[in-house]
């Protein structure tokens, strides 16, 4: 599989580190019932078809990645550097 790096150009996967899915949102970090986590943290959607997903360009620029993939055929569709995320607004 090839993601194309907006820094770097076209990159094999093996480059890369998978994060997860882009959008799950993760709850406040001053959340302190477990309620809001669960889900967070367990329930995951495997869905088929386009899906974004949060890559990290770890073994070239190092950048975060927000690409769009194709999960029945593993075709990156498109990739976008990543703006902050992981935490409160």
């Amino acid at each position: 599989m090839l993601i194309p790096c907006p820094v770097c150009g076209l990159r094999d996967v093996g480059e890369f580190t998978y994060w997860g899915d882009a959008g799950v949102k993760r709850p406040s970090h001053r959340e302190k019932e477990a309620g809001p986590w669960i889900p967070y943290v367990y329930e995951r959607k495997n869905p088929r078809g386009e899906h974004k997903e949060i890559w990290q360009h770890e073994h070239g620029c190092r950048q975060f990645l927000i690409a769009t993939r194709n999960t029945e055929t593993h075709e990156v569709l498109n990739a976008a550097l990543a703006g902050p995320f992981g935490g409160d607004e």
